[in-house]
């Protein structure tokens, strides 16, 4: 039985054998005083058409940190979606004048929609997490629209005056419009906790990382086994 638009509750999963629970996850939301207020908002907000200003500090340099980074600084065409315009920004000569299609050429792209830090506490290279073979586009593409990628930073307060972080000791404030929160997820589980015959996979087992290759693996081992 398939059942659409219908919020579950623990009761109505009690009278079966064996439950499996892919819920995924809930965005963490870090202990910094400020949080509450009006400027911040957490990236499911962003993504369903929250209204942001023209600055923004992003806090949280994962692959959801990056995505939204590139979400509020994109004008113009999308150039994942528009071939002419991919090959402005990458400066590819599509009429194949210039020697191997890149002699010369020089990138154009759309100036950034907004003014964005990005930041993480961690010292290393912003975005060091991200894929092999796709993380440094990530970073190419927000540095050459002027996101000023930041690490090492400790979050102090939010207030009406901005974002206030400390970097190798120094004190500064980001007088940003808004701050918006990309601090990694939790595991959802709120359903698994009366039930003992749950089992958990994806998300809603291990947070960190997202992997769905692990949760495919999860949940065609559980199939098997049950």
């Amino acid at each position: 039985m398939l059942r659409l638009s219908q919020k579950v509750k623990t009761e109505d999963l009690l009278g079966f054998d064996e439950v499996i629970l892919a819920t995924g996850v809930t965005p963490r939301r870090p202990a910094i005083p400020g949080i509450d207020h009006p400027k911040v908002l957490g990236y499911l907000e962003v993504v369903r058409g929250a209204p942001v200003g023209k600055s923004v500090a992003v806090i949280g340099a994962g692959g959801i940190g990056f995505d939204i980074s590139e979400f509020l600084i994109h004008s113009g065409p999308s150039a994942s979606q528009d071939i002419p315009t991919f090959m402005k920004e990458w400066g590819i000569d599509m009429t194949f004048t210039a020697r191997g299609g890149v002699e010369g050429m020089v990138a154009e792209f759309s100036p950034p929609a907004r003014e964005v830090f990005l930041l993480q506490r961690k010292s290393k290279k912003v975005g060091g997490g991200l894929g092999k073979t796709t993380g440094w586009i990530h970073r190419a593409n927000l540095a050459k629209r002027g996101v000023k990628m930041i690490a090492g930073v400790s979050y102090d307060k939010i207030d009406d005056a901005g974002l206030h972080i400390t970097i190798a000791g120094e004190a500064r404030i980001l007088p940003v419009d808004n701050i918006i929160i990309c601090a990694g997820q939790d595991p959802e589980r709120r359903l698994a906790e009366n039930l003992p015959n749950a089992h958990l996979i994806g998300g809603a087992d291990v947070a960190a990382e997202l992997d769905a290759r692990r949760a495919i693996d999860q949940g065609t081992r559980l199939a098997l086994e049950l």
